[in-house]
């Protein structure tokens, strides 16, 4: 059944709150898109990055994650969220500690504890919800929905698990570690997708269910952490000496964009939400390609110590341009897709005189430059270390330039992308539309 934009799927011909419906809009297919594009280019890559051993076991677990993902994107029910969320966790869990050493079991056994404990909160919330309003799909859920105690414990757990799986700060203890251990591939899925899957949950929660009933509580906390995410992270980032490690916290730095975007697009600003979605696909294709990026540097010079890379520049010249394209994408640089994400922010904080975020926005900014300059600076530099040099497959380094060059190009074709966020008005929210 199609209307007004959405397609709404009843499975096996019982509809809600007997049966199951799948569901989508403009939001739902941006996510679509965005997660068969990133896992196109991991794909490529990991088809040379992993050996035979090592690929018996990647691409069951990927095949079984890209599933999961696209079943995210497409429930309605609080409850398949759930399942789609450990589908997803396990199988990420599994895939980071694919390195087989004793430090990608630390941060593997480190990143299962914490999606555990946010899939056990979260359940509990859910729980509490079907107890408290007799149905777990989401369209009745939000007509049922009342300001009672049920509600709003239900609120803090359910948001509470869904932050530390997003690895907000200060719940981001275990991204760096899991993120820095991971396989290139692995890494790249972590942070361009998975976070992505939880954050998704939490706009669609704040968009039909918890959105009618905040009073202006949540847009400060999102805010407050969204700022401290930024500057830890970004902060963070400067101080590595790996560039994985860099890589790591600029995606803590960047998840704060996204909620700090979030904290003012609860309120009905419609910008905003473009902005959340520009900021999130734009950091998808840039950071995984980043990723990617420190896969080959690895392959080829068996490290990842920014002041040894040794010249990458002229040995490497398709890595070095696909960092460089995804650093501009991430600084927000004209006219990346970050950069329409960040302007769309920046509009929206100026609309509602919000001028903490235009400062956090612009320091932000200037810190992503500061860590993205510092790399790229030691890829013209020889190093003092001498070490052998590994051939890179044209495959590995083809997929990282290519996502790269998405994130750019996401920014010439904003139209096209704002066209299909308007499917169904997924953003159409009570309150000013700015």
């Amino acid at each position: 059944m199609i209307e007004k934009g959405v397609y709404i799927h009843t499975i096996g011909g019982w509809d809600a709150p007997l049966g199951i419906n799948l569901y989508a809009d403009g939001l739902s297919l941006i996510m679509l898109i965005m997660t068969a594009l990133v896992g196109l280019g991991i794909s490529i890559y990991a088809i040379s990055y992993f050996s035979v051993d090592q690929s018996k076991r990647f691409w069951p677990l990927w095949l079984l994650i890209i599933a999961g993902l696209n079943a995210l994107f497409l429930s309605s029910d609080i409850f398949n969220y759930y399942v789609a969320l450990e589908l997803i966790g396990l199988a990420a869990v599994s895939l980071t500690a694919l390195g087989n050493t004793r430090k990608a079991f630390l941060g593997a056994m480190r990143y299962l504890l914490a999606t555990l404990l946010g899939s056990l909160l979260y359940l509990f919330g859910v729980g509490l919800l079907y107890h408290g309003f007799g149905s777990l799909d989401i369209a009745t859920l939000s007509q049922n929905a009342q300001a009672t105690p049920i509600l709003w414990v239900s609120l803090a757990l359910m948001s509470g698990g869904l932050l530390l799986k997003t690895a907000l700060f200060p719940l981001h203890f275990w991204l760096p570690p899991a993120h820095s251990s991971a396989p290139a591939p692995v890494s790249a899925l972590l942070s361009a997708l998975i976070i992505k899957s939880s954050f998704y949950i939490l706009i669609r929660l704040w968009l039909t269910i918890f959105g009618p009933l905040n009073d202006g509580t949540v847009e400060t906390i999102f805010g407050l952490l969204g700022t401290g995410a930024i500057l830890w992270g970004s902060f963070q980032a400067l101080r590595q000496t790996r560039l994985k490690l860099l890589v790591a916290y600029s995606t803590v730095a960047q998840i704060g964009y996204l909620f700090l975007a979030f904290s003012l697009a609860i309120s009905g600003a419609t910008i905003a939400w473009n902005a959340v979605v520009f900021l999130a696909f734009s950091h998808a294709l840039a950071k995984s390609a980043m990723f990617l990026v420190v896969g080959n540097l690895l392959r080829f010079g068996g490290h990842d110590e920014i002041i040894h890379l040794d010249r990458v520049a002229q040995r490497l010249p398709i890595t070095t341009a696909a960092f460089a394209l995804a650093g501009i994408s991430i600084i927000g640089l004209p006219l990346s897709g970050g950069f329409i994400g960040k302007y769309f922010l920046l509009e929206a904080a100026l609309r509602q005189e919000q001028w903490g975020v235009v400062i956090i926005l612009l320091v932000g900014s200037l810190l992503s430059a500061a860590y993205i300059f510092k790399v790229i600076s030691h890829f013209f530099t020889p190093s003092s270390t001498p070490h052998n040099s590994k051939i890179i497959p044209a495959n590995m380094e083809w997929s990282a330039l290519l996502l790269a060059v998405a994130a750019v190009l996401l920014g010439l074709f904003s139209s096209s992308v704002l066209s299909i966020t308007d499917l169904g008005s997924p953003f159409e929210l009570e309150g000013e539309q700015l």
